[in-house]
């Protein structure tokens, strides 16, 4: 039996072939529904890279870079391709990343399910058909959630994998259907291949553009707002996840976003809600008694439930999915202790230390024996996507704000913003309002902020503004809203030994300017 390779199919071919296989309903949006089996999430403890002579001496080798050697990888890549060969029909889609034509990365992705193919045209950008015509892949991506690793023959820690041959250009996913997968797997990728060939810097980041052609930048991990932040009526997005920044432009790697859903509300999210139509596909969200509205309060399957839909279901979008330099740039945390200030101004080498610290909290009650804030700290705001040393990353931004912006005053302003607590910690205080976080963040988008005074913080050596229009002074200064002000101090130093503690694995990499940027403890 010869396998039939379906190649390039529309979204509504997909959404049929996915309702006929009994894969997935349409919900009451027009949204295809499905459910990704065992593995609602990424599994970074079962991601590979293959270590041979081009990488050995280039990867950051750890417990988030973890080596296999190019027997194991040659061993799984032929079970997939025996296996896709036994099935009556796989998905191709031919697709690409960077939409700056200068870096662009044309990809190839074979997928078991018709839905996994539907991802793959929704976060990929999409080559026109004059393009097709001629398309040869620079990767190739397998994903086959049919095909499962032997722990015992593989060294593999269970059943499932996703491996990164950068020598063979090739990434195999293997006993997992989750799809953010196939979408990671290509920005390790291209976080290995662009600061190393072309010293553009690739940014875990969403980005958005002015009226006046001004482009922001919103790094944050999940829970600090960077999604409804960047999602501005007065902004256009370029993107909401994956950015490259070069000497020309700030670019999208992505043509498409994956959405977190849970609790998701026209109101909350009104961009991502209306964008949730025919086209868009919802993993692992549950149902209202009628069958086919959706419920995003259900968490039964898992708390990430989760959409993919091409940009174009977002209005106000950059079309080019590219901007200017970057004139401002934002660092999300939600500080659950209370103790950063709701924004302060960083210099340089601040920048690149909160950069490299990647910092924010998680809050207690949220996952089983967290009973107060726990900090945490992902390097570069994405440490499971990075092959190479954070600092590689953190020279690299330097470098780049150093040499400016191409809109107003040439300068790139970076802001530290907390969007977590204030008058005290999670369970003491109040979570800074959202109005007052869009107030400060218009601010430094105006320019207004670079009017006003500032003080800096005893500790982190944050400088903080005296004032804030539409904000409330009293909230600016974070030690002036806590009942005791003593608490406030030993609190703060607490976090500023965790921030000490957590910098000491990249002390032997970093400058000593970078490393005198962080919290002072006398």
């Amino acid at each position: 039996m010869s396998v039939s390779e379906l190649k390039n199919l529309q979204p509504a071919a997909l959404v049929e072939k996915t309702i006929v296989m009994g894969q997935g309903q349409l919900s009451s949006t027009g949204a295809l529904v499905i459910k990704t089996g065992k593995f609602t999430g990424r599994s970074p403890k079962d991601r590979f890279i293959v270590k041979d002579d081009l990488t050995k001496d280039r990867i950051d080798w750890g417990e988030i870079n973890i080596p296999t050697d190019l027997t194991t990888y040659q061993e799984l890549y032929k079970k997939i391709i025996t296996y896709s060969e036994g099935l009556k029909q796989i998905f191709v889609r031919d697709a690409y990343a960077c939409a700056n034509p200068n870096y662009r990365l044309n990809i190839r992705v074979f997928t078991e399910y018709p839905w996994q193919n539907l991802f793959a045209y929704n976060m990929f950008l999409r080559p026109s058909e004059n393009d097709l015509t001629n398309f040869s892949p620079d990767w190739q991506v397998y994903a086959f959630p049919g095909v499962n690793a032997n722990p015992n023959v593989h060294g593999t820690r269970q059943e499932n994998f996703s491996i990164i041959n950068f020598s063979d250009k090739k990434i195999i996913i293997g006993g997992t259907a989750y799809t953010g997968e196939i979408k990671k797997g290509i920005f390790s990728v291209l976080n290995y291949i662009l600061p190393l060939a072309n010293k553009v810097l690739p940014m875990h980041c969403s980005a958005n553009v002015g009226s006046g052609g001004d482009t922001a930048l919103f790094f944050g991990l999940s829970g600090t707002g960077k999604t409804t932040l960047s999602n501005d009526p007065d902004r256009r997005l370029i993107g909401d996840d994956e950015h490259g920044w070069s000497k020309e432009s700030v670019f999208n790697f992505e043509g498409g976003c994956y959405a977190k859903t849970i609790d998701l509300s026209a109101t909350k999210e009104p961009q991502i809600y209306k964008a949730i139509k025919f086209g868009a596909l919802l993993e692992n969200v549950g149902f209202a008694e009628d069958g086919c509205t959706v419920d995003y309060e259900d968490v039964a399957l898992t708390q990430n439930t989760r959409v993919s839909y091409p940009i174009y279901h977002i209005d106000n979008i950059m079309y080019n999915s590219r901007g200017d330099l970057p004139h401002n740039i934002f660092f999300l945390t939600c500080d659950a202790f209370g103790i950063l200030p709701p924004i302060s101004k960083l210099t340089i080498e601040q920048a690149m230390y909160h950069f490299i610290s990647g910092y924010t909290a998680k809050i207690a009650g949220t996952e089983e024996g967290i009973n107060e804030p726990e900090a945490t700290f992902s390097a570069c705001f994405g440490a499971p996507f990075l092959p190479l040393h954070p600092t590689v990353y953190a020279e690299l931004l330097g470098k780049k704000i150093r040499l400016g912006s191409r809109s107003g005053d040439g300068k790139i302003n970076v802001w530290l913003v907390n969007t977590g607590w204030t008058g005290g910690a999670y369970g003491e205080g109040s979570r800074i309002e959202l109005s007052f976080t869009r107030a400060m963040i218009k601010s430094a988008l105006n320019g207004m902020l670079n009017k006003v005074e500032y003080r800096q913080h005893p500790i982190f050596n944050l400088a903080v503004p005296k004032k804030c229009p539409d904000v409330p002074n009293a909230i600016l200064n974070p030690r002036d809203t806590w009942r005791n002000e003593e608490e406030y101090d030993q609190m703060a130093i607490k976090l500023a030994q965790l921030f000490i503690k957590n910098f000491e694995r990249y002390a032997d990499r970093a400058s000593k300017d970078t490393l005198d940027a962080g919290p002072q403890l006398a």
